[in-house]
C-alpha cells in the first residue's frame, strides 16, 4: 500500500537515485526507494506493518487510521537528515494521542554487523512494546526493504514460534525485500550461547603447511 505522494523535487528524485545505489551494493540485491513517492507498506501479518519512514506529521493520522497502535523506528538521525525528516515533528505529534507511540530503536544502516549485535536488544523492545499497546505494529527504517523485515523476521522467529523458513517466505511474499538472514542466524547463535565471548584453541597437525594463516569470519577482526 502506498499512503500517497509528498512534494517531490528534482533534489529528493536524486537523493532516492542514490540512496538506491548504495543499498542494491551494500546489500546484494537491486533495491529500489523512491522518497518522493511518501511512505508505503505491507501488511505482513494482520497486526504486523513492514514499511518506508513516515515523512511527516500527516503520517501518523494515516497509521492511526489502519489501527496502528507503535510506531517502531529503526532509523539512526544521519537516516533522517539524509531526507530531509523532521523526526523530532513526528514523535511530537504522535505522542500527543493516546492511542499511538513512537519508539526508536536504532541500527545502523548497511550494517550486518550491528544488525546482528542490535537485533536481540531491538526485537526485545520490540516485545515489550507490541505487548503494552497491542493493535497494529508499524516497524521502519528506511526504505523498509532492509533493516525493518530483518527485525520483522527476527521477531515472528524468536517471539512468535514461526520456523524460520517459514517466516521469511511469509514476509517476502507479502513485501519484496532483502533482510540479511546470515546475520539474524548470528543473532540467534549469539543468544543461545549467551552472548559470551570465549576463548577458543587452534590446533594443527602435520609439517606438510609451509604456513598457517588465520582469517576472520563474519564479523571481521577487532570486533
Amino acid at each position: 500500500a502506498a499512503s500517497g505522494s509528498s512534494p517531490g523535487s528534482e533534489n529528493a528524485t536524486n537523493k532516492s537515485q542514490t540512496y538506491s545505489q548504495d543499498m542494491t551494493a551494500a546489500m546484494g540485491a537491486v533495491l529500489t526507494y523512491r522518497h518522493e513517492l511518501g511512505m508505503n507498506y505491507d501488511f505482513i501479518l494482520p497486526d504486523l506493518i513492514v514499511g518506508s519512514c513516515l515523512q511527516s506529521p500527516a503520517d501518523v493520522d494515516k497509521l492511526r487510521s489502519i489501527g496502528v497502535k507503535t510506531i517502531f523506528c529503526l532509523q539512526k538521525d544521519s537516516d533522517l537528515e539524509y531526507f530531509g525528516v523532521d523526526i523530532g515533528a513526528i514523535r511530537e505529534y504522535a505522542n500527543s494521542f493516546a492511542d499511538i507511540q513512537h519508539i526508536r530503536a536504532e541500527i545502523r544502516d548497511f550494517d550486518p554487523f550491528d544488525l546482528r549485535v542490535r537485533l536481540p536488544v531491538v526485537v526485545r523492545e520490540l516485545h515489550k512494546v507490541v505487548n503494552r499497546n497491542g493493535g497494529v505494529t508499524y516497524i521502519h527504517c528506511t526504505a523498509g526493504l532492509g533493516r525493518a523485515p530483518a527485525t520483522a523476521l527476527a521477531y515472528m522467529f524468536w517471539v512468535l514460534g514461526y520456523e524460520f523458513n517459514e517466516a521469511h517466505s511469509l514476509l517476502t511474499s507479502k513485501r519484496p525485500c532483502f533482510p540479511k538472514l546470515d546475520a539474524i542466524k548470528f543473532a540467534t547463535s549469539d543468544i543461545l550461547t549467551g552472548l559470551e565471548k570465549k576463548p577458543v584453541q587452534l590446533t594443527w597437525r602435520g609439517d606438510s603447511p609451509s604456513t598457517v594463516e588465520i582469517s576472520g569470519l563474519d564479523i571481521g577482526w577487532g570486533q
